[in-house]
């Protein structure tokens, strides 16, 4: 009797494992095929930025491209963190990814600032298009090994570097009288940040930090001469109302600036989630080139009004910018093993000794 009810107990727990067995799995499988993953991205700019807006770009098509499985939540500065906390914040993973440059972080990876506007690394003569100039930029980043050299450096820092973007021309510079020469720039005040401080103090302005929400009284009281930022300083911020000399021949076609998520929240995403998200990054890549060009028509439909006079420095003038970048380039060079390789990288691909 005993082995009886002992068989036959048997047969109901093995039958419990075969259920288990059978359905357990499916269910589990099921729970992961659904997740979803939401993640947060701040941008070091304020709204109203054009490549903090076109972020939306970059939103929807992450979740497009992952059947709905990712969810990006954007912010701008300082809805989540100031913007001089934002890298550390998402090296701890309080922000799971932000969108920014490299110029900002250059103190803890000093490759940034090779990465960021190398004054005049990024100036594309052969091109004649902002389109080709843009993509000759992007070619040179994901062909010849310099993204591969940028992640390794990012990844030291707890960080993955999704994709890069534009902001087209930078520094794009408006002045309160016609600069044609060096000659008339020699003492002139210009609110510059970051390297190109040093870029147009070398060849006789100040450079001045001052905000960019500043910057417009500062053009119209005196305070500074001339100032630089991207197109958005006339599209958006219209000191050309003050400040209406466009003067151009030190600037890159494109400056790029990138997206970094949080090493512990990349790796924790599926493979096909990875790759939706670079598909994704990369349709954000064309999103700023789209809108940096729509930006700059924008800009020379005011020239041709008159609201805009455009001043093109002399070739001398133009031959000591470049002396000074050149000599930027060998002064990043000497940085770190990570900032001289990319330094020849680019060397090589502008042809430069």
């Amino acid at each position: 009797m005993k082995e009886s009810i002992m068989f036959a107990g048997g047969i109901v727990i093995a039958c419990a494992v075969m259920l288990m067995t059978a359905f357990g799995p499916r269910v589990d499988s099921a729970e992961a095929a659904e997740k979803v993953y939401r993640m947060k991205i701040q941008s070091l700019f304020p709204r109203g930025d054009v490549s903090m807006e076109t972020l939306k770009v970059f939103a929807d098509s992450a979740a497009e491209k992952s059947d709905g499985k990712l969810q990006i939540k954007i912010f701008a500065e300082p809805e989540l963190v100031p913007g001089d906390q934002l890298f550390g914040a998402t090296k701890r993973g309080v922000v799971d990814m932000l969108h920014g440059m490299g110029g900002m972080w250059g103190g803890m990876v000093p490759i940034g600032y090779v990465e960021f506007n190398l004054p005049l690394a990024f100036s594309i003569p052969e091109a004649s298009t902002f389109k080709a100039k843009a993509q000759a930029v992007r070619d040179f980043f994901t062909e010849n090994g310099f993204m591969d050299l940028l992640r390794e450096e990012y990844a030291k820092e707890g960080l993955y570097l999704l994709d890069i973007h534009t902001y087209g021309p930078v520094p794009f510079v408006l002045s309160t009288e016609p600069i044609k020469t060096c000659d008339d720039l020699q003492g002139m005040k210009i609110k510059a940040d970051g390297g190109n401080m040093a870029y147009h103090t070398g060849v006789g302005m100040q450079g001045v930090q001052m905000s960019p929400t500043e910057t417009y009284m500062g053009l119209k009281l005196g305070t500074v001469d001339a100032a630089e930022w991207d197109v958005s300083a006339v599209t958006g911020l219209k000191w050309n109302e003050v400040a209406p000399y466009w003067v151009k021949g030190m600037e890159c076609d494109h400056t790029t600036g990138h997206i970094l998520v949080s090493m512990k929240k990349w790796n924790a995403l599926p493979d096909d989630l990875k790759a939706a998200m670079h598909a994704a990054a990369e349709d954000y890549w064309h999103a700023t080139v789209e809108a940096y060009e729509s930006e700059m028509e924008a800009v020379n439909k005011l020239v041709e009004e008159g609201e805009v006079i455009v001043n093109v420095l002399d070739q001398q003038c133009q031959q000591e910018y470049a002396d000074v970048a050149h000599q930027m380039w060998e002064d990043y060079a000497k940085q770190d093993e990570a900032s001289a390789k990319a330094i020849k990288m680019i060397k090589e691909w502008r042809g430069v000794n």
